[in-house]
């Protein structure tokens, strides 16, 4: 039966206009495909915390290009959006709002410091983004927050595990001396609470501010406080002040610092005066000295190589946190198989297993960090050089 013409112009401009229609689709499907998986971030590049910031941003570029040219995750190169808060609260809160805003990233990997994440906070719990800090306190993820993850070992624990340490060494009584940002004062804060739960009685408290650059005030009266052992919780250049002090009043006390100092820059800032200093910190500053069968070694080892090869600078602690935030989303994306932000927040909260530069991360709706104490190494400054403390 033959169709009346017009029939047939019907059917062969609807034709047309479904194959345009197949067309445009399938020229959108190949755009979302290559549209990049943005991740943001706003660090401490420079400023006062720019110790942290520096190798965090170093490298983040450097996990990018190499995710790249492996051939990006599902398909979709990795396109890294950053921004310098330089270590000040009220900058990294107008960059996290024009990452979400504006820049629409799919994931924040970023915060160098407690007080530029803790700023950015409300508005990613807001917008619903997927975000995962790289600053220490605990205050982050505890009460837990839906969007917000962490990967540095919190203030908390570096206490517990200096504790634990005193504790072997038949050492009860200790002297507090902290700085006065963020987190020094909630490191402070946290080992004035667990100090009871092993044993330690605190016998002085006494604090330095970001400008100081004498502590010999302070470090004199903690000499006649009858301290076993001293304790600084801060990060920056006040610790190493605070050791070259330690040594100048005369002290020879065990002193330990936080693991917000865990870089070689710190002995080189403190000189010999750091010789028999302490501190809990991640495996990533001793891979020559893990044995063999650690799962963390090929991990720590690779990343240490590929750092110091790539920017001529030793390897730091903090460019890991950065190192592992930026796998966790990676990793997420992948199991959730998409850039859904709900899916690929799940899919963080539910890691298990994952092997990092800080140790083995097993997340839970109640753990936003996933780190056991056993994931810090208690490391001693022996002729210059980080060492296993014994």
């Amino acid at each position: 039966m033959a169709f009346p013409y017009r029939i047939r112009g019907a059917l062969r401009r609807g034709q047309s206009a479904l194959a345009a229609l197949a067309a445009t689709l399938l020229a959108a499907t190949g755009a979302q495909a290559q549209e990049p998986i943005r991740i943001g971030t706003f660090l401490s590049v420079t400023g006062p915390a720019s110790f942290l910031g520096d190798p965090e941003q170093k490298t983040l570029q450097m996990v990018v290009e190499r995710i790249n040219a492996d051939g990006g995750v599902l398909g979709r190169k990795l396109q890294l959006v950053a921004y310098d808060d330089s270590g000040d609260a009220e900058k990294a809160r107008t960059f996290a709002k024009r990452l979400l805003d504006q820049d629409k990233v799919d994931a924040i990997v970023g915060g160098s410091t407690t007080g530029t994440t803790m700023a950015a906070v409300p508005l990613i719990e807001e917008a619903q983004t997927p975000f995962v800090s790289l600053a220490g306190a605990v205050v982050i993820v505890e009460p837990v927050k839906k969007w917000v993850f962490k990967t540095p070992h919190t203030d908390r624990m570096a206490c517990e595990k200096i504790f634990v340490d005193l504790q072997a060494r038949k050492l009860g009584k200790v002297a507090l001396i902290s700085g006065s940002g963020g987190f020094d004062k909630s490191m402070r804060g946290e080992c004035l609470k667990v100090a009871p739960k092993y044993g330690i009685e605190v016998v002085a408290d006494e604090t330095y501010g970001p400008n100081d650059n004498d502590m010999t005030a302070q470090l004199t009266k903690i000499r006649a406080s009858g301290a076993q052992a001293v304790l600084n919780a801060g990060f920056g250049q006040g610790p190493a002040i605070v050791t070259r002090n330690y040594r100048q009043v005369g002290l020879t006390l065990p002193l330990y610092q936080s693991h917000g100092v865990a870089s070689k820059e710190y002995i080189k800032l403190s000189g010999p005066a750091a010789e028999g200093v302490r501190l809990p910190a991640a495996a990533l500053l001793v891979p020559e000295l893990l044995a063999a069968g650690d799962p963390q070694k090929p991990v720590v080892t690779a990343y240490k190589r590929d750092y110091e090869a790539r920017y001529k600078s030793d390897v730091s602690t903090f460019g890991g946190h950065a190192y592992d935030g930026l796998m966790l989303v990676v990793g997420a994306i992948k199991r959730a198989g998409s850039t859904d932000k709900a899916k690929v927040r799940d899919a963080l909260e539910a890691t298990q297993g994952y092997v990092g530069t800080g140790g083995v991360v097993n997340m839970s709706p109640t753990d936003h960090m996933g780190l056991s104490l056993a994931a810090f190494l208690m490391l001693e400054v022996k002729n210059g050089e980080w060492a296993l403390a014994r």
